[in-house]
C-alpha cells in the first residue's frame, strides 16, 4: 500500500494515544501547504467537531515543539467521511461487499484501475475485487490508492450504525 507520510511516526503514536486511529496523513499543495490528518475513533464511533479540535491541539503541539515543517502551511483534522480513502488491510477487511475504486502502482492483468465490488482479503493479504462479473486478486502491497465509493447500500449501512448508536 502507499508509502506512510514522513510524519507519521511522528504523529501517529500521539494520535492513537488519544483513542483515535490514523486514516491518511496527507500534505496538499506546494505554496503554504496544509497537511490534512483524516481520523477515526479507535471505538467505532462517529468522529465529531470536538474530536478534530482535540486531535487538531495535540498535534499542533508536537508540530510546535519538533518544528518539523519549516515553512508555513496549514493544519486540517478531519473524518474519512463516508467515501474514505482505504489505507490499511483492516480498512479492505471491515469494508468488504461495497463498492470501491481501487488504483495499483503495477499493472495487474493488464491494468492498473479497478472499480467494483469488494470481496474478501487472503491470507497473502491479497485484495478480491469483483469488477463486472470478472475476480481481480491485487497484493496490498501493489495498491496505490483505494476508496469507498458513495452508494445507496453505503449510506443504508451508515444511517443503521447510527440509528444503533442512538
Amino acid at each position: 500500500m502507499q508509502t506512510k507520510h514522513p510524519l507519521q511516526a511522528l504523529l501517529e503514536p500521539v494520535i492513537t494515544g488519544l483513542g483515535y486511529e490514523v486514516v491518511r496523513i496527507l500534505t496538499i499543495g506546494q505554496k503554504n501547504p496544509t497537511l490534512q490528518i483524516m481520523i477515526d475513533r479507535l471505538d467505532g464511533k462517529d468522529i465529531t467537531v470536538e474530536d478534530c479540535a482535540t486531535v487538531s491541539r495535540a498535534v499542533s503541539t508536537v508540530l510546535d515543539e519538533k518544528d518539523p515543517i519549516k515553512d508555513q502551511y496549514s493544519l486540517e483534522v478531519s473524518s474519512p467521511g463516508l467515501d474514505r480513502p482505504l489505507t490499511k488491510i483492516e480498512h479492505f477487511k471491515r469494508f468488504s461487499g461495497y463498492e470501491v475504486r481501487i488504483e495499483t502502482a503495477v499493472e495487474v492483468e493488464k491494468r492498473k484501475r479497478f472499480k467494483g465490488v469488494l470481496g474478501n482479503v487472503d491470507e497473502q493479504n491479497r485484495v478480491h475485487i469483483d469488477v463486472d462479473g470478472t475476480d481481480y486478486t491485487i497484493a496490498f502491497d501493489d495498491i496505490s490508492k483505494a476508496k469507498l465509493i458513495l452508494t445507496d447500500e453505503l449510506l443504508q449501512a451508515a444511517a443503521e450504525a447510527q440509528a444503533v448508536e442512538l
